[in-house]
């Protein structure tokens, strides 16, 4: 398993090349704001289309939710994009017995109020256009060893181009509220209505 490492001069310099090329390859990025609660973890679920996901959600963090940035990704990547570990990335490995400690590391993550964890449940790539966002079965697992004390939120990241040569990229959150006892099928019902609800305000924009 791979876990994220301290290094202040890595983290600055890809800090600020992410801000570069977003800024360089994007005609736009937006996003809504939400209710923040400085005193909890964010537990961050988003759909995963692209290779740009996790470095736009990196840079949402640091201007906005401004929180100590992790993310799950799977061990292959985590080995190949040696940076990554300097972001906050931590590793998994599926199929292999060492998945449940990376679960569990998320997990407590969740404990310290200033974390925020990213996790894409759909566990793969998917195109923008599915229907339903799936989710695998390894986000209960961090969410039943969690302290109840982190806060649900919602991304869905969607893209278009309209008049413009570079796509324009709109992040639509939303702030869930858990019941005390819940389950995956739940979290990933109320997910979905959220990205039903983000494709039909995307669908009415008009340039």
């Amino acid at each position: 398993m791979v876990t994220p490492k301290e290094n202040r001069l890595i983290h600055r310099f890809f800090s600020w090349y992410i801000q570069y090329i977003i800024k360089k390859d994007f005609s736009s990025v937006s996003f809504n704001k939400i209710d923040v609660d400085n005193d909890k973890a964010i537990l961050l679920l988003a759909n995963h289309c692209s290779w740009w996901d996790g470095f736009l959600l990196f840079y949402l963090n640091k201007i906005y939710l401004k929180k100590k940035f992790h993310v799950m990704i799977i061990e292959d990547t985590a080995k190949k994009v040696w940076f990554m570990k300097y972001l906050g990335a931590f590793s998994v490995q599926k199929q292999s017995r060492s998945v449940v400690n990376s679960l569990q590391y998320a997990a407590k993550l969740l404990e310290n109020p200033n974390n925020l964890v990213l996790i894409f449940p759909q566990g793969q790539l998917f195109s923008n256009h599915v229907s339903s966002i799936g989710f695998e079965k390894g986000l209960l697992h961090i969410i039943q060893h969690a302290s109840k004390k982190f806060q649900y939120i919602f991304a869905v990241s969607l893209f278009d181009y309209f008049q413009n040569r570079k796509p324009s990229v709109s992040i639509y959150l939303k702030e869930w509220q858990a019941q005390e006892y819940t389950s995956l099928q739940v979290i990933k019902n109320e997910f979905n209505k959220h990205y039903d609800d983000a494709k039909g305000q995307q669908s009415k924009i008009v340039v």
